[in-house]
């Protein structure tokens, strides 16, 4: 390996450690809250499930706000200007705070008809929308806390946010076991408790963005020029999040049209699934701060040899985790539900997801180079293709419900949630080969501090 090989890699794990390890506190939030609301019955599981999509989908629409502001101040630094770099930070930062309190009102207001959506059953509905209204206030929080990652990230630092969410999830697991089962809150005490440890992770994130602001001598008032112009650099990257949240929301749709069981399992597997995507993820995070800057510097050969190397990474890290979860998946339901059915049902689609993670290591490194590139409009079409692929093979899962049922069996049921993860795996597959098509060429590789 020569030097600059060496140094590659070590940039790389700089960045993609402490990323992955806040990274993937954040599907520990879920995880906890599964384990925890799973002990009160198989509703208030399967209402966490209908809960949880709404408010990540109100929350990941934003996505833009780390993504994109990643790539903006990582673009900046690596051309030269940090003060810059910190100035589209604090617009992004307060692009968050407008967007939040708006999510916050219709969340809160619709909480009720926007559960009711998936068609799960009345019990199931009560919970989801005593969830949901909680943890809407807590929008606000999600968003900066996203926004200021992104800050961070691109500029090269992701031990703060690591120190940060590994704090925020502590307090989330303390306080929703005293708000659940110690003051006897039931689901509702679970939001507030990740309600209040978003909250704190804001404030403690925000603190350190003004820090920067200082050292660079910069206003932290808002700029609702540059604020817009911020708004409108995302919407690519916003329409390549809804869609590929509309395929997320599909999928939960349909599982909830198998019945309360299949629904409880997909809420469990859906969540390992997420602590999967971010782990793998931590490389995609990496990809966007080195593309970004190498990009913002004018170093093409740099941005290639680095993409190759993620690659790579991110296929041995999707075939490392495949089989971590292939070992514990005979054990994994009995930890969030003493439901036979539904822990039968949490290992049959554990399996397929198991066997998938290759191919998301692949596309979720991808799908960080391409960002950190600004190919927002590319990610953006690819993604509307995408849906249009997955709309008829989910379709088909929902239709043969009752044949996959078989009577509503054990055996039925865990053939459902496994034919709904399949179906998944296929839209995985289409997204992964577009970003084939697109990362061996050289059109994402634009340079300079913009795009």
């Amino acid at each position: 390996m020569s030097a600059s090989e060496e140094t590659q890699h070590r940039e790389v794990l700089r960045l993609a450690v402490p990323a992955f390890l806040a990274l993937v506190a954040e599907p520990l939030f879920l995880l906890v809250d599964s384990a925890i609301v799973g002990r009160l019955g198989v509703e208030p599981l399967a209402g966490l499930g209908v809960a949880s999509a709404v408010l990540l989908t109100a929350a990941n629409v934003f996505v833009f706000l780390a993504y994109g502001t990643t790539s903006v101040v990582a673009r900046r630094l690596g051309a030269g200007s940090r003060s810059g770099a910190v100035a589209a930070g604090i617009d992004g930062t307060w692009l968050a705070v407008v967007l939040g309190l708006g999510a916050t009102a219709v969340v809160a207001l619709l909480a009720r008809p926007l559960s009711g959506v998936f068609g799960a059953s009345p019990a199931v509905l009560d919970e989801a929308t005593t969830y949901l209204r909680v943890s809407a206030l807590g929008l606000p929080a999600m968003l900066v806390v996203l926004a200021t990652t992104g800050v961070l990230r691109g500029l090269q630092d992701t031990r703060t946010p690591l120190v940060v969410a590994v704090g925020g999830f502590t307090a989330n697991a303390g306080l929703n076991l005293w708000f659940v089962h110690g003051l006897g809150w039931g689901i509702a005490g679970s939001a507030w408790g990740t309600v209040i440890a978003q909250t704190g992770m804001a404030l403690a994130l925000v603190r350190v963005l003004v820090r920067e602001a200082r050292r660079a001598r910069l206003p932290l008032r808002a700029h609702p020029g540059r604020v817009l112009a911020a708004a409108r650099g995302g919407v690519p990257l916003l329409v390549r999040t809804l869609a590929l949240r509309a395929v997320l929301l599909l999928t939960t749709w349909v599982a909830a049209g198998l019945g309360d069981v299949p629904l409880a399992a997909y809420q469990v597997t859906a969540t390992i699934w997420s602590f999967l995507t971010f782990a793998l993820d931590a490389l995609a995070i990496a990809a966007q701060a080195v593309t970004g800057r190498t990009l913002g510097a004018g170093d093409l050969p740099r941005t290639r040899a680095a993409t190759r190397l993620m690659l790579r990474w991110g296929v041995l890290g999707g075939v490392v985790l495949g089989l971590v979860v292939l070992f514990v998946r005979p054990v994994v339901g009995a930890w969030f539900t003493p439901d036979e059915g539904v822990q039968a049902a949490i290992a049959a689609g554990l399996l397929v997801v198991a066997l998938g993670q290759p191919l998301s290591g692949f596309v979720f490194v991808v799908d960080g180079v391409l960002i950190g590139a600004g190919d927002g409009r590319w990610l953006a079409g690819a993604m509307l293709v995408t849906l249009l692929a997955y709309l008829p093979v989910v379709l088909a899962v929902r239709l043969a419900g009752d044949w996959l049922l078989e009577g509503g069996s054990l055996v039925g049921q865990g053939h459902a949630v496994t034919w709904l993860w399949l179906a998944f795996t296929t839209f995985m597959a289409v997204r992964g080969t577009l970003m084939w098509m697109r990362v061996r060429t050289d059109r994402w590789m634009v340079t300079g501090a913009t795009r």
